[in-house]
């Protein structure tokens, strides 16, 4: 009998441990399972290169399989497989959305899935100026934005397009929309964006006293933009910019040519020119004001806002000519006739020969 109670208590004991070592292991299982789904979820996945400017660029139509390459190709994720686990089980998978974002050491994946689901991207600067051309501007932009040259100057030629913007653009004077300044955008934006915020900002310029002040000195934006250009191409200084514009406006309501030489090196297309010749004047182009009277059919830059202010806020006087300063300051010596006009332009011409400036 003794011996069957001592049976019975080993077997008890036996059960027990086998419980026992049961439940460790199940809790060992467990504590392994956590700890990979703390990795999966909570662990530190993102590692930043030294050339890496914490930055992931997503195109406009991205698979999740484009992003994980683009991610892998920066080497920033430790482990793809973790990443890609929590994607899946967060639906980032099935909706992608491209945008620029700004990426931190040590993020996990949780909060790199969170960020890039969210669609919080980090805004662009496009800051341009001193620009002439619209291809010029088109590199500029399109080195900071997703829409490339290309998809911007294909809009850009585009006629049902831009007099869709307004009546009174053309492919001519399309180019004084655009302000130069300091913007932010965001970096997957297209050329068709990009073209209506630079119009919106263009609009947003031409206040109500600015328009005023337009219809007083009796032009169209269109004029403005177009004798503010050749303004600033003839003076970067811009304490003189009012009275360079009151020189053009002095000529063009008098009917003069304008005569203008940054017109003469638009129409030739080398902006490298120096000293405008003769032959220059000879070119048969609509942009040849020593040729054609009247305004020229567009801007021959962009101009800036400085130079548009004071097309509209022109010095008054009675200036009908100036040259470049012989003592090479970069401003101008007025004259109000031809004879005094011809005596400053001999001073400047003896110093162009004195430095060998031939062109």
């Amino acid at each position: 009998m003794a011996a069957k109670r001592r049976s019975g208590k080993k077997r008890k004991g036996g059960l027990l441990k086998a419980l026992l070592i049961g439940l460790l292991i199940a809790i060992g299982i467990g504590g392994v399972s956590v700890y990979e789904f703390y990795q999966r979820i909570m662990a530190p996945n993102v590692v930043l290169n030294s050339q890496d400017d914490g930055y992931v660029y997503i195109p406009t139509g991205a698979t999740f399989n484009d992003v994980v390459k683009i991610l892998n190709n920066h080497g920033m994720l430790m482990h793809t497989s973790t990443f890609e686990w929590l994607a899946h089980r967060m639906d980032y998978d099935k909706k992608v959305l491209p945008g620029r974002y700004q990426i931190s050491q040590g993020m996990s994946n949780k909060d790199l899935v969170t960020l890039l689901r969210s669609g919080k991207q980090t805004p662009i600067k496009v800051i341009f100026n001193n620009v002439r051309t619209l291809p010029d501007l088109a590199g500029r932009v399109g080195s900071r934005i997703e829409a490339d040259s290309a998809s911007l100057m294909k809009l850009w030629n585009n006629k049902e397009y831009i007099s869709g913007l307004d009546s009174v653009l053309t492919r001519d004077n399309f180019k004084m929309i655009f302000l130069p300044n300091t913007y932010e955008f965001y970096w997957n934006t297209s050329a068709e964006k990009f073209s209506v915020r630079m119009y919106d900002e263009y609009r947003k310029f031409w206040t109500e006293s600015r328009l005023a002040r337009m219809r007083q000195v009796g032009l169209t934006r269109v004029q403005v933009s177009v004798i503010a250009s050749i303004v600033e191409q003839e003076t970067k200084k811009k304490d003189e910019m009012p009275r360079v514009a009151g020189v053009y406006m002095n000529r063009y309501n008098r009917n003069w040519k304008l005569e203008a030489d940054p017109t003469l090196i638009y129409a030739v297309g080398d902006f490298t020119i120096k000293r405008v010749l003769n032959v220059h004047k000879e070119i048969d182009s609509p942009y040849n004001t020593y040729m054609y009277g009247g305004l020229p059919p567009g801007p021959i830059s962009i101009p800036s806002i400085t130079a548009l202010e004071s097309v509209i806020n022109y010095e008054k006087h009675d200036y009908m000519f100036f040259c470049a300063r012989a003592d090479f300051s970069g401003y101008h010596a007025f004259a109000r006739t031809y004879p005094e006009h011809l005596a400053n332009a001999r001073k400047f011409q003896r110093e162009l020969d004195r430095r060998n400036i031939k062109s």
